[in-house]
């Protein structure tokens, strides 16, 4: 069980917190780069309970800093976005995307002290559709070498969508692969399922077992069932520090994504999806169907997304949340027409961890041989939060981004009967890879 100290721990990541200070070890994925516009507006948001302004000057290049103004505090959110910088509209002074002020217009000029005057900035970089931030007082670390960031840019998709709970337990949704047979599939009828259906085996086995380890970008599980014949089917995934999943919700051949659960502060989070447009992942496939193409309900793909706002926490929210009941429809879950009565599977996970309140009650659990993934990612990201406190440790991939390019998460039927990790490498080995040329992939 985890103790009220150790969920205090692994929850809160402020400036000074241990996992806060953790964090701000590794690139954020904060963004995305067509949320911002040369000279255009900046956009407000947040990251690790910071409230942060980011803009894109006259030269395209992205500028992202604290919204108070270094001169009294007002909000640079107000500001005019000009001519290489932004222009607070109080007193007028302007700063560059280093954060350095470049105009002091009301000020004497004999007095001008602009040179000693900087706004606290961060540093920013655009990669695959995305803006990176950096929060940290190190020298900034590699960018994390997931293998979809070796695909041309033209071939990432990149969604996001705003969580109203805490980081943690949206990763441990994430990483718990059994919830998958009754959340999402309670419903399907088996007999009515081809085995090519990758509802199939989920939901002829609802309670799968489990192989768990530590890896050298954070923890990994194969949950497997018997698919008859000697052939096993399997679902790898993991947990990659501080932040990423890769879930088993494609073929694992060319499963390549990553997905980032970003603490917006301790309450809130932002889901930033990372996926090669080659892959057969979830987002790609049709809706999952029985054996005469009727859709399996409740298994939609889309997500309702509200307008964007000017708020802190005013992007990509989902339509449907806790004020109307994430849209449940109570009478087709009576009929069972959908297990969960709510249509979507993103939207069924994040009704179930929103639910759980803003930070869950760990001492409430009672957790079971399940949730071995939870439990190992838990103490993992302990350690390493206190081993970098106590000790100056650094934790994975922050010296060396190419830990993550080990990383490989989906499901496959096989009959390889060798350990759990070695089937893991074999399959690996011979998966499509972003890099590789159309050609070559489809052979």
């Amino acid at each position: 069980m985890t103790t009220a100290a150790e969920g205090m721990e692994l929850t809160r990541t402020g400036p000074g917190t241990p996992m806060g200070e953790l964090m701000r070890l590794y690139w954020m994925p904060a963004l995305k780069s067509s949320e911002l516009e040369r000279d255009g507006p900046p956009v407000r948001f947040m990251l690790l309970g910071e409230k942060l302004i980011a803009f894109r000057d006259t030269s395209g290049n992205v500028g992202v800093m604290d919204h108070r103004c270094p001169h009294r505090g007002a909000s640079l959110f107000l500001g005019r976005n000009e001519e290489g910088g932004i222009r607070c509209l109080y007193h007028g002074w302007k700063f560059d995307t280093s954060g350095q002020c470049i105009d002091m217009p009301s000020v004497p000029a004999h007095q001008d002290f602009k040179h000693k005057v900087c706004a606290k900035a961060y540093k920013a970089v655009e990669r695959a559709g995305l803006v990176w931030v950096y929060l940290g007082a190190r020298e900034a670390p590699p960018l994390p070498a997931f293998q979809i960031l070796d695909a041309p840019e033209a071939e990432i998709n990149v969604g996001m969508i705003q969580r109203d709970c805490n980081y943690l337990q949206a990763i441990e949704g994430e990483i718990d692969t059994a919830h998958f047979g009754y959340l999402h599939g309670g419903h399907a009828d088996v007999s009515r399922l081809d085995e090519t259906e990758p509802f199939y085996f989920t939901v002829t086995n609802r309670a799968p077992e489990f192989h768990i380890a530590d890896a050298p970008w954070g923890t990994q599980y194969a949950g497997y069932r018997s698919a008859g014949q000697g052939r096993t089917y399997w679902r790898f995934a993991n947990f990659l520090f501080p932040f990423w999943t890769q879930a088993p919700n494609g073929e694992f051949d060319s499963h390549a994504h990553a997905r980032a659960w970003v603490p917006i502060d301790d309450d809130h989070c932002m889901y930033v999806f990372i996926w090669w447009k080659r892959a057969r992942a979830a987002n790609s496939l049709p809706q999952p169907a029985y054996k005469d193409g009727t859709p399996i309900g409740g298994t939609g793909r889309g997500n309702k997304l509200l307008p964007n706002t000017t708020d802190w926490r005013g992007r990509w929210r989902m339509a449907d949340s806790e004020a109307n009941d994430w849209g449940m429809d109570r009478e087709a879950q009576r009929t069972n027409a959908i297990y969960s009565g709510i249509d979507g599977i993103h939207l069924q996970d994040q009704a179930i961890t929103e639910s759980m309140g803003p930070i869950v009650d760990h001492t409430f659990e009672h957790l079971g041989p399940s949730d071995q993934m939870i439990t190992r990612t838990r103490r993992r990201l302990l350690i390493a939060a206190r081993a970098h406190r106590d000790l100056g440790t650094l934790p994975p991939g922050v010296e060396d981004g190419s830990v993550y390019h080990g990383a490989r998460s989906g499901y496959f039927v096989s009959d390889d009967q060798r350990a759990w990790q070695e089937v893991y490498k074999h399959r690996l080995a011979a998966a499509m890879h972003p890099s590789e040329e159309p050609a070559r992939a489809a052979e």
